[in-house]
């Protein structure tokens, strides 16, 4: 099981450029912070601890304000699941980007849904997210 997670700050979210090496799935695309369980922890847990490894930031559980389970990216026979949570400015302002990526910034939800360069499955699960917000 896996965990993707929408950082929203108003109209915007945190969005990183993925290391661009032949061996990881999608080099080079945009994604959302994540990654794979680590023991028995739930959607949420796995979700903020990788919010906290990658950019710094501490969240509470509480803070997530939507999940859904979806087939795995990478193996469709096996779940994950996409969360949301809101984040302030003054966590924007205070994330300290980890090893992996190259790179991210605060992204335009809308410009993130139409990079041709951004994993499709995240861009996806992002219109469902926002779908439901609406």
């Amino acid at each position: 099981m896996g965990a993707k997670i929408a950082l929203v700050c108003g109209a915007d979210l945190v969005a990183y450029k993925r290391d661009d090496i032949p061996a990881i799935p999608w080099p080079g695309l945009w994604d959302l912070p994540g990654g794979g369980r680590e023991g028995a922890e739930t959607p949420a847990d796995c979700a903020l601890r990788e919010v906290e490894e990658e950019f710094g930031l501490a969240l509470a559980p509480g803070r997530v304000h939507w999940c859904r389970r979806y087939p795995a990216m990478l193996d469709p026979q096996r779940s994950s699941y996409f969360l949301a949570a809101e984040i302030a400015a003054a966590e924007v302002a205070a994330i300290r980007f980890g090893a992996e990526g190259q790179y991210w910034r605060m992204m335009p939800i809308e410009d993130f849904l139409v990079l041709p360069d951004a994993i499709s499955q995240l861009q996806r699960r992002l219109s469902d997210y926002l779908s439901g917000r609406r």
